[in-house]
């Protein structure tokens, strides 16, 4: 069998190592699309808490970005929301989503650094999983049709 009869049948060569590759590419966009989502609920449920004026957030010293905990929390449950539905965007695979993942997390990050003296591990956790979101978003190749 000739090379080009060994790729258009599957069996083995170039096309299938490519094949393995783009699974775990693919996977990994995956992954980024359920942390968006489950980070996009975590922040939502974090703004309620914040408009809720509960004693679970703590005002501590004064801080150069420093908004009331309803003027925060407000920001979260937008950004929360928009990230739930950029998660499930990306799951599509399409480059709208892809771009509009990788532009809701920078804004997401933003915002947690901002919210860094309220909650700062909490903060730095989430910072974390939005930086993975563009990292595997940025690093995965769609495979192209012929």
């Amino acid at each position: 069998m000739t090379t080009a009869h060994t790729a258009e049948a599957g069996g083995g060569g170039v096309a299938q190592g490519g094949g393995v590759r783009q699974g775990f590419a693919a996977f990994g966009v995956i992954a980024a699309g359920i942390v968006l989502v489950a980070n996009g609920t975590l922040q939502l449920l974090e703004g309620i808490t914040a408009i809720a004026a509960d004693d679970l957030i703590v005002v501590g010293q004064q801080y150069t970005y420093q908004w009331n905990t309803t003027g925060w929390g407000w920001v979260h449950v937008v950004i929360g929301a928009l990230v739930i539905i950029g998660g499930f965007a990306l799951m599509t695979g399409a480059t709208w989503a892809r771009i509009l993942a990788v532009v809701l997390a920078t804004v997401a990050i933003i915002a947690n650094f901002l919210w860094l003296p309220y909650y700062p591990w909490w903060s730095l956790i989430l910072i974390a999983l939005y930086l993975y979101v563009i990292w595997a978003v940025a690093n995965w190749t769609p495979r192209e049709t012929p």
